[in-house]
């Protein structure tokens, strides 16, 4: 049985679209995933032109550059590097997120959205895409400044409050008993994962890559360091949290090895590859016209949809 000859057209769009779109952004000095972006549009369902004939297809390969993005960011953090920031995370994170709210609150009160509406807004914009801001830290050179470690510090805990977020949100309208008990539940799913983490961080892992490294074999090594990044991010995900927080502990697990470095070497180009493919997703789903006709008319449809 031949493979559809479909699916190779639709990846070669998509990696010409990435080339072409990067090498625009790259010659305009803009961040490398704008290019990708753009490039999506260009191959997408909403322009003329090229088109892929099933977006769906690339969201799995899509997934895995988010966790491959963030697993390679936390074989280069360290525990270190996070403990440094961690006031400034932890008190940032729920502290943006509250002001979020009341800005939301505050705007759709000039706008006469009901109280409870602007407040949902702002929770749901409150929260940063870790796999978004990682890259462009990375595309700048800033992943290791001081500002870069608080600024993934920051969107850790808010992928976090993202649990929370899920769970609270469907219950605002109403107040349900045992909303509180849900809650905790979630809460306790998180440190289901956070409690095991040091154990694994500093014993486990470390002489797992020990004992693979030992045998001298680079694909092996290769192949077991990916097993645990893709592993722990689904966990995290089965558990109900994010596979981009999952890939990013992984990652740390990695980075209190001695083959930190080694393994980061050969991650780095199969990472960009997937993380091309996913931004040139994303773009594929962008409508121009909609996002055109919505910005530049307020009293448009969504407008009516949200405060209605």
């Amino acid at each position: 049985m031949q493979p559809d000859p479909v699916i190779f057209r639709d990846l070669a769009y998509v990696f010409v679209a990435a080339v072409l779109g990067a090498t625009v952004a790259w010659l305009a000095r803009q961040p490398l995933i704008l290019g990708y972006v753009a490039g999506g549009i260009l191959i997408g369902p909403f322009t003329p032109g090229p088109v892929v004939s099933d977006v769906h297809t690339f969201e799995v390969v899509a997934e895995i550059g988010v966790v491959l993005l963030m697993f390679s960011i936390g074989i280069e953090f360290s525990l270190s590097d996070l403990l440094r920031v961690k006031w400034v995370a932890l008190l940032g994170g729920p502290l943006g997120i509250v002001l979020s709210a009341v800005l939301g609150a505050g705007i759709g009160a000039l706008l006469g959205w009901p109280l409870l509406q602007g407040v949902v807004i702002g929770l749901v914009v409150s929260v940063a895409s870790t796999m978004v801001l990682a890259r462009l830290l990375i595309d700048r050179g800033e992943l290791h400044s001081r500002h870069g470690r608080v600024m993934i510090g920051i969107t850790l805990v808010e992928d976090l409050a993202v649990v929370v977020l899920t769970v609270v949100l469907p219950a605002l309208g109403a107040l349900e008993s045992g909303r509180l008990l849900v809650i905790a539940g979630a809460l306790g799913k998180a440190i289901a994962i956070l409690a095991p983490f040091a154990y694994l961080a500093w014993i486990v892992v470390p002489r797992l890559l020990l004992r693979v490294a030992r045998t001298r074999n680079d694909e092996l090594f290769l192949m077991v360091a990916v097993a645990i990044g893709l592993g722990t991010a689904a966990l995290t995900q089965a558990l109900g949290l994010s596979l981009a927080l999952g890939a990013f502990l992984a990652g740390l697990l990695i980075s209190n090895s001695d083959y930190a470095h080694e393994t980061l070497g050969r991650l780095l180009p199969v990472r960009d590859i997937f993380v091309a493919v996913f931004f040139v997703t994303i773009g594929c789903l962008i409508d121009p016209a909609t996002v055109l006709g919505r910005s530049c008319s307020p009293s448009s449809g969504w407008w009516s949809s949200v405060s209605s």
